[in-house]
């Protein structure tokens, strides 16, 4: 079986010439790498090797220029040719009760979504992403969030979409 081994498909530089019961083209990451980083524009492609298993995901973050703390970040994985998952984290301080909206190039887009939970590291945002959604960021320079802060004001947080469609496509692809 793949992996079982000490000389198994994810260690093989030609993994695809593999054709010992389940190894399968693509299952190692390029040139039998066990992880591997890549930026893209403002987004970073990150894949490491789990098992006989590739876990692939984009990202973005951004951080305070002074104290190096983390104002915003996102994490999406390509699940399917249309569909998109993720997870926003967003800085405390958010009124939790009230929607997260999504605006693309300052037109809005369909998605409301909620705080899921708080953690030390912010307050987390479960994102699933619609076709027209993933196409709309391809295509766009700017995702503006909306959300509102504890006190009522309205608290706004952009992500740079430089990048966005190359880094997805390359996720997908070392997916496969």
């Amino acid at each position: 079986m793949c992996g079982s081994s000490r000389g198994d498909c994810r260690r093989r530089r030609s993994v695809r010439f593999d054709r010992r019961p389940g190894c399968r083209a693509g299952q190692a990451l390029p040139g039998g790498a066990t992880s591997l980083q890549e930026l893209h524009g403002d987004w970073r492609v990150a894949c490491v090797q789990q098992d006989s298993k590739k876990v692939c995901a984009l990202s973005q973050q951004q951080t305070n220029k002074d104290t190096g703390q983390l104002l915003l970040a996102i994490e999406l994985q390509a699940v399917s040719a249309d569909r998109v998952e993720g997870t926003l984290i967003l800085p405390f301080g958010l009124a939790l009760e009230r929607p997260i909206t999504f605006e693309m190039n300052g037109a809005p887009t369909a998605s409301v979504l909620r705080v899921r939970t708080c953690l030390p590291v912010g307050c987390l945002v479960s994102l699933s992403l619609d076709p027209a959604t993933i196409t709309a960021m391809r295509k766009g320079t700017t995702l503006t969030i909306r959300a509102t802060a504890d006190d009522g004001q309205g608290a706004l947080f952009t992500i740079s979409l430089n990048g966005f469609a190359g880094a997805l496509d390359r996720v997908s692809a070392l997916g496969r």
